[in-house]
Parts: C-alpha cells; sequence; structure tokens
C-alpha cells in the first residue's frame, strides 16, 4: 500500500521550462503575452468606463470579460514567471488551494459570460426592436451576477473536495499551476466518484455554454446570410468566424481537459492545451472582440485627441 506524505505541505510544480535550451524563449514569449493581455484589458475598461459612446450592454459585458481575463492570467502566470526567475517551482499546499479556487471560480464565470455574450449578439441582429428590452441594464447586471455566482460556486464546491484527498510521498504536480486533474494524480485514495461528480459539473459548464453559443451564432448566420448587402455580409461573416475560433478554442481545450477519460490525457499535450485556456485567450479576447472594432478604435482616437488638447491647454499655461 502506498504511504502518503502529511508532514510536507509544499507541492512542487514540473512547469512549462523544463528544458533548458527552449525555457528563455519559452519565458520571453509567456511574459509578451502577460502583459500585453494586461495592458489590452486594462485599455478596453478604461475606453468603455470613459466614453460615453461605449456604455451599452455589450460593451458593459465586455468590460467584465476583460476584467475576468485580467484576474484569471494573473492568478496563474506571474508566479511562474518569478518562478523561473528565482529558480524555484514549490509552491505551499495553501497556496495552492487559494490558485485552484480563484482559477475555478474565474474560468467558471469566463465560461458562462461567453455563453449569454452570445445572446445578447443574437438578440442585437436577430431581434433588434426588442434589444432595448430584452438587454436592459437590469438584464445585464442579471448576467453579470450569474455568471460570477456560477463560477463561485464551482469553486466552493470542488477546491475543498480536491485538496482534502490525502497526498502520497511523490508532490510532484506535473504542470504549471494547480489545476484539478493535475492535482488529483497525487491522491492516495479512490478519486473515481468525485471525478465523476466533477465531469457533471464541467457538462453543466461547458456544454450548456457552448451549445448556447452555437444555437446564438447560428441564427447570426442564418439571418446575415439573409442579408441584402454583399458587404455587410461579409463583415458579419469575418466578426463571427473570428468570434467562433476564439469561443472554440477556449471550450475546446477546457473539454479536453476536463471532459477527456484520463487514459487519453499525456502529460505535456494537457499543458499545451491549458496554455491555450489559461494565457492565451485572456490576450485574444480583447484583441478579437473589441480592439478590431471601429467604435473601440474610434473611442481610442477621442480619448488621444482629449490628451493631446489638455497637452496644447497646458503648454500654453506656460
Amino acid at each position: 500500500m502506498e504511504e502518503y506524505n502529511t508532514s510536507s505541505t509544499d507541492f512542487t510544480f514540473m512547469g512549462l521550462f523544463n528544458r533548458k535550451e527552449t525555457s528563455g524563449l519559452l519565458f520571453a514569449i509567456i511574459s509578451i503575452i502577460f502583459f500585453t493581455a494586461l495592458m489590452a484589458n486594462g485599455v478596453m475598461i478604461f475606453l468603455i468606463r470613459t466614453d460615453s459612446h461605449l456604455h451599452t450592454p455589450m460593451y458593459f459585458l465586455l468590460s467584465h470579460l476583460s476584467f475576468i481575463d485580467m484576474m484569471y492570467i494573473s492568478t496563474i502566470v506571474p508566479k511562474m514567471l518569478v518562478d523561473y526567475l528565482l529558480d524555484q517551482r514549490t509552491i505551499t499546499f495553501v497556496g495552492c488551494t487559494a490558485q485552484h479556487f480563484l482559477y475555478l471560480t474565474l474560468v467558471g464565470a469566463e465560461f458562462f459570460l461567453l455563453g449569454l455574450m452570445a445572446y445578447d449578439r443574437y438578440v442585437a441582429i436577430c431581434n433588434p426592436l426588442r434589444y432595448p428590452i430584452l438587454m436592459s441594464r437590469r438584464v445585464c447586471w442579471m448576467i453579470i451576477a450569474g455568471s460570477w455566482f456560477g463560477g463561485s460556486l464551482d469553486g466552493f464546491l470542488l477546491t475543498p473536495i480536491t485538496m482534502s484527498f490525502p497526498f502520497c510521498n511523490s508532490r510532484e504536480i506535473n504542470h504549471f499551476f494547480c489545476e484539478a486533474p493535475a492535482v488529483l494524480k497525487l491522491a492516495c485514495a479512490d478519486t473515481a466518484l468525485y471525478e465523476t461528480v466533477m465531469y457533471v459539473c464541467c457538462v453543466l459548464m461547458l456544454l450548456i455554454p457552448f451549445s448556447v453559443v452555437i444555437a446564438s451564432y447560428a441564427q447570426i448566420l442564418t439571418t446575415v446570410h439573409r442579408m441584402s448587402s454583399v458587404e455587410g455580409r461579409k463583415k458579419a461573416f469575418a466578426t463571427c468566424s473570428s468570434h467562433m475560433t476564439v469561443v472554440t478554442l477556449f471550450y475546446g481545450a477546457a473539454m479536453y481537459t476536463y471532459m477527456l477519460p484520463r487514459s487519453y490525457h499525456r502529460p505535456e499535450q494537457d499543458k499545451v492545451f491549458s496554455v491555450f485556456y489559461t494565457i492565451l485567450t485572456p490576450m485574444l479576447n480583447p484583441l478579437i472582440y473589441s480592439l478590431r472594432n471601429k467604435d473601440v478604435t474610434g473611442a481610442m482616437k477621442r480619448v488621444l485627441g482629449r490628451f493631446k488638447g489638455t497637452q496644447r491647454v497646458s503648454g500654453d499655461a506656460f
């Protein structure tokens, strides 16, 4: 019978930087992605808050998506980068529990929010006359509250169970953060029942929102196809395809991690798929959803114009 360790509470990450020949390049790439994600999402929140032209339901939801993305990537990447610089790979039991909870809560909130944002686009394009009623400010706040409630419920439900298992002497997590499947591999107890519960949670949190996204965009594309304007159709198809690419990348990678049977998993593949939805998506979301949008670029020009005007006034004062 395998012994388990109760004296040491620290875990050790195998991490992404375990190959010396590529670790420096990988560190630089992830650093650039991290700071780009923070800057792009921060700019989005600032523009949406300060420009009255962006005070619409769609941008209200996008500002919350940007906030979630900033928090989400910040629960994982900073520690990974600091550990590389300090040449350390450990995390305490409390730190691992906190990271696991924050990650589950934030990713869960994003799963629900992306699904409901697709519904917002469906209403805007397919039912434009009823849009002010169906997407009122009260409904928007209900969407935000529902997303956070769903994510928090997932975090509060799964984190205590995941971290309550007895862990074996080997506390090496073959991953770059405390993700449930990687942590459970260290458990010295039968986790079959818990994995079934987690699978059911993932069906609710992944398949249902993703189905809403697919159904919404299918209706949108059907409506767009009936447009008389060829230019309008091309623009709508390009927008929908870019949105669907990011959403499929996000949900698809998460489905691979949480819904595929354990026998199909390989540690290196798991890390790659986790990178897609934990590191790449927070950077891609503001770039795809917003910064390519004319409304957002217009808001950026207005902000820069006001800034230049303020500088000129200050210069004239001197």
